[in-house]
């Protein structure tokens, strides 16, 4: 057969691919991840109730903005990673900015703190429990992101693990947040954003295997 039967053959009844079906498989993955960890806490450790001081709403509120912004970062940067040869390199810089604001919200909270408080509001009172719940309720979200980047094709395979570990961290946090009992910022911004830094670090050792085409 010649090169030129082979390429018409090939190119025969070829149908179109529907644009935009693998990024919505990418936030379809977002959103039932966030929702099993979310259900997952329900049945673990439940909600935070009145007799553990009930929700501080404006400390929740201050979690999930940190939680949700490094999501929503994310998955933008997860949708340029999917893609073969995309780097994304300005919102991987944008990535570190929420990191950013809350270590210096954390450093300024415990600088107005007596030095004599300082071992308590850091480690808190649930500091295990924290080191434990978020990475576990981050497991289904990172399956499903890893499920929906197998779609696509991303080559920088490292990096793409480690953004996709992130994001599951993230929500794997933002659950954790309606049961945690802790809520000063130097704790916030020690063991939330550590926790989801782990997550992205064992997401970029995983990428390569996982994501391998």
């Amino acid at each position: 057969m010649k090169t030129d039967q082979l390429i018409d053959m090939l190119s025969t009844n070829v149908e179109p691919v529907k644009g935009g079906q693998v990024s919505k498989k990418l936030l379809w993955a977002v959103a039932i991840g966030g929702a099993a960890s979310f259900c997952l806490m329900l049945a673990t450790v439940g909600l935070r109730t009145a007799a553990t001081g009930g929700i501080q709403v404006r400390f929740l509120t201050l979690k999930l903005l940190f939680m949700l912004s490094l999501v929503s970062i994310g998955t933008a940067l997860l949708m340029k990673l999917i893609r073969p040869g995309q780097q994304g390199r300005k919102l991987f810089t944008v990535i570190f900015l929420p990191f950013l604001a809350i270590g210096f919200a954390g450093i300024v909270g415990l600088a107005l703190e007596p030095s004599a408080t300082w071992r308590q509001t850091i480690l808190g009172t649930q500091m295990v429990t924290c080191l434990f719940c978020i990475p576990l309720f981050a497991i289904v979200p990172f399956s499903a992101l890893i499920w929906a980047l197998r779609k696509g094709a991303p080559t920088n395979l490292k990096l793409t693990g480690a953004i996709a570990g992130l994001v599951a961290g993230a929500l794997g946090a933002a659950a954790y947040a309606f049961y945690c009992c802790d809520d000063s910022l130097p704790f916030i911004a020690l063991w939330y954003g550590g926790m989801v830094a782990l997550c992205a670090w064992i997401g970029g050792m995983l990428g390569p295997k996982l994501l391998r085409w």
